[in-house]
């Protein structure tokens, strides 16, 4: 299939447009670069720079008819969303709305849409199904929020087939590529900076949590699965439907856990420091994949926190070489 990922610069989209290039597919890359890196589109890729909203119609315009568009483009910092929130309305939902305006003047049928378990916001129950309610905390989980909305309509009143796939944390690395956030906020990468002796210690916030351990215990995803369901999600999408999964690990780690993961794979001491809560981090932000695993036959090869640390720590001793 002829696809466009926006958002392919970063992360997660660099990752998922690797696995789209090994399947076979073409894959036009738009990403502007705001948070992206240039170096991490893949070899094979075409790469557009620019911003979704100017940009995507003119993309899907050129050339051969596109199959699909997997769109990762967004701001994704749950603080910068309380303190600038208009810049998550502006890029996540105007962003959004702007390229469905292009993909339905040119007749592209599918989507598959990154989005997030920041839309339930804190749980009634974990783990967290698709049925629970939505209550977003933060603009951010808002911004994602709304654009499953906007998406089910469109599949509902213009016929288009998508998918939304909603996750909390994704980790590890792949192909060369991984984690490269300015500031860094993600706490696997965190830690290795510890162990890199960028960083002096590694801040455990709250250990009087209702968990075995004390400590928050989190969802956490090896990007690697992430961008297989990706391609099972974008296979599977029906005309006029909009379908939702949650991608989770189904028990989740706590923080002391991956500590501990990162002394392991490093061998590294990796010192650590306990602080206060906080405020308004939940106990347990666990997501369930039931679904996804039953209706698509999604099954994570890399399940364990020790597999995610490990590749992150070679991406990272690959950077610092």
């Amino acid at each position: 299939m002829r696809l466009l990922v926006t958002g392919g610069a970063g992360y997660i989209g660099g990752v998922v447009t690797l696995h789209l290039l090994r399947a076979g597919h073409q894959v036009t890359v738009l990403d502007d670069l705001s948070t992206g890196h240039a170096d991490s589109v893949p070899d094979g890729a075409t790469f557009v720079p620019g911003d979704v909203a100017e940009r995507s119609g003119a993309v899907l315009a050129d050339g051969d008819p596109y199959d699909g568009v997997l769109h990762f483009a967004a701001k994704a910092v749950v603080s910068e969303s309380v303190e600038h929130p208009e810049r998550y309305w502006r890029t996540n939902v105007a962003g959004t709305l702007a390229l469905l305006d292009a993909m339905r003047a040119n007749a592209v049928p599918r989507l598959v849409f990154s989005s997030t378990a920041a839309t339930y916001g804190e749980p009634d129950e974990v783990p967290i199904l698709e049925t629970a309610p939505t209550r977003p905390t933060n603009p951010y989980g808002a911004s994602k929020l709304a654009v499953d909305m906007m998406i089910t309509s469109e599949a509902a009143a213009h016929g288009l087939g998508a998918t939304s796939l909603r996750y909390f944390n994704v980790a590890g690395a792949s192909g060369g590529q991984g984690e490269r956030h300015s500031p860094e906020t993600h706490i696997i990468p965190i830690a290795l900076q510890v162990v890199a002796g960028t960083r002096p210690e590694f801040a455990v916030n709250g250990t009087d949590y209702p968990t075995p351990d004390g400590t928050c215990i989190r969802d956490y995803v090896h990007v690697d699965d992430l961008a297989e369901a990706h391609l099972l999600a974008l296979a599977a999408t029906t005309a006029g439907e909009h379908r939702i999964y949650n991608l989770g690990n189904g028990a989740g780690f706590s923080v002391l856990d991956v500590v501990e993961a990162v002394r392991r794979v490093t061998g590294h001491p990796m010192p650590t420091r306990v602080g206060p809560r906080r405020p308004g981090d939940p106990a347990v932000l666990v997501a369930s994949s039931a679904k996804i695993r039953d209706e698509l036959g999604w099954t994570p090869r890399k399940p364990t926190v020790d597999e995610m640390v490990a590749d992150a720590w070679k991406f990272d001793q690959s950077r610092r070489a």
